[in-house]
């Protein structure tokens, strides 16, 4: 059997089974519901009980998806573990908050955590299995990285930490294929490149679909805005049409009352944690709780941010901004653990309800910060486009040390894809990362920023 189709095929049954799951997770809801809840508000025979687990059905197969909860291969077990439990999670508290406000009382709580706890154990056992069966089935891709200098090959290092899908057996500059047969190519089942030049690329993508090839291509400020561009086809040749992201009125107007009604309501909550941070901070050494910096928002405007202080006092006393490091001995003990989960953070609701943030939108930098960035990668101030936000994409999918070069593309696809359903996931996608120690790691010891060159900085 050929190797593409043989790799369909066990792709498909990987598919087949991932469905298998899923509906053995809607099922165990359907068997808990019905035996624990059904009969108790009389609505054993009534097609309620259909549509409260279509709703949870929904619900786990959007988190999923915003999770990307089957992503064997790509995914540790961990990772997937985490992503299945999270969604079964977060979906029974929502229909079992919903049908509680629906009914006017509360259902006992005891046969939900035991559904979540066997949900938890089939996910872990189906992950192991899972994963397993995919690297038995579909040994690793014969990978070659082409690049442009070596300082390039540090944006795609994570590749190295996943020998069982990409087995990386040659590396070579980029200047070692411009004008050679490309049939030397052909060997390989998946190419990674990294800052090429572009008519060399647009020719390597070209032979990578031609020849079946599993291309992998960091892309640059320039590719994802043209990703977002509108075609215009009032002539007779294809246009691409960019130009300064203008996000529609009414899509404006509605971010603009769900981050009022979001931070009032976070507030609120948040309250009695904010409290007890505040008189931790205080009571550790005597010093503000809170911490002021001057961030940028959208168009350049600066704005005073505001965070729970995780730092000593005289953290910057020298007056050089500076990213967190991995053992930054600026961090005081109560700051670690504010750190860890995110109460540093809280105070910048206040930000959101002023409006000089929202929920969803890039991280806002510092200006100093920022023009170090621009003079490195002129298009970093593109980001300024839209109002700085608490989260978005580089902080739901990248890391507190991902090089800004990557924050930018990532920042750059969120103005691209600007809606209420991209906000909504970013927001799931949020709840994912709070517990995910890699997503607040510091910088390299001896950086100033997170750029592969360089830096760091104070409270961020």
């Amino acid at each position: 059997m050929p190797k593409k189709i043989q790799k369909g095929n066990s792709t498909a049954s990987i598919k087949l089974m991932n469905t298998g799951h899923f509906l053995l997770i809607v099922l165990s809801f359907w068997i808990v519901w019905m035996k624990n809840v059904a009969p108790a508000v009389g609505h054993a025979e009534s097609r309620y009980n259909i549509y409260v687990t279509g709703l949870y059905a929904v619900m786990v197969f959007i988190l999923n998806r915003t999770y990307n909860s089957y992503l064997v291969g790509y995914m540790s077990v961990g990772d997937m573990v985490y992503s299945q439990s999270l969604s079964c999670t977060l979906s029974v508290l929502a229909v079992y908050a919903l049908t509680s406000l629906a009914w006017v009382r509360l259902y006992n709580p005891i046969p939900f955590l035991l559904l979540l706890a066997s949900q938890i154990l089939v996910n872990i056992l189906y992950s192991n299995f899972i994963t397993h069966v995919y690297f038995r089935v579909i040994p690793p891709k014969e990978t070659l990285v082409i690049y442009h200098s070596k300082d390039e090959l540090q944006r795609i290092r994570e590749i190295e930490d996943n020998p069982k899908k990409f087995h990386i057996s040659a590396r070579i500059p980029d200047t070692e294929i411009d004008g050679t047969d490309p049939e030397r190519l052909k060997k390989f089942d998946a190419i990674f490149a990294v800052g090429m030049e572009p008519g060399l690329r647009n020719t390597l993508i070209q032979y990578c679909v031609e020849q079946g090839i599993q291309g992998y291509f960091l892309p640059e400020a320039g590719d994802v805005i043209l990703s977002g561009a509108q075609h215009i086809q009032s002539y007779s040749v294809p246009l691409l049409n960019v130009e300064r992201k203008a996000a529609a009125p009414e899509f404006l107007a509605i971010k603009r009352v769900f981050d009022v009604l979001a931070s009032l309501i976070g507030i609120v909550i948040a309250s009695p944690f904010m409290l007890v941070t505040a008189l931790a901070i205080r009571l550790y050494d005597k010093g503000p709780a809170l911490y002021r910096q001057v961030r940028l928002t959208k168009d350049g405007k600066e704005f005073e941010i505001l965070k729970f202080r995780s730092m000593r006092v005289d953290a910057e006393k020298d007056g050089v901004a500076r990213l967190t490091t991995e053992h930054d001995d600026r961090i005081t003990p109560v700051g670690k653990v504010i750190r860890a989960v995110r109460f540093d953070e809280l105070p910048q609701l206040f930000n959101i309800l002023k409006g000089d943030m929202s929920v969803v939108g890039p991280r806002p930098e510092r200006p100093e910060i920022a023009r170090q960035y621009a003079e490195e990668f002129p298009a970093f101030d593109l980001r300024l486009q839209v109002k700085a936000g608490l989260t978005g994409y580089a902080q739901v999918y990248g890391r507190y040390n991902t090089d800004p070069h990557d924050k930018l593309q990532m920042d750059l696809m969120y103005i691209n894809k600007m809606g209420i359903m991209t906000d909504l996931m970013l927001i799931f996608g949020t709840l994912r990362i709070l517990f995910i120690r890699e997503s607040t790691s510091g910088v390299e010891d001896g950086h100033i920023t997170a750029s592969v060159a360089e830096e760091n900085k104070g409270e961020e």
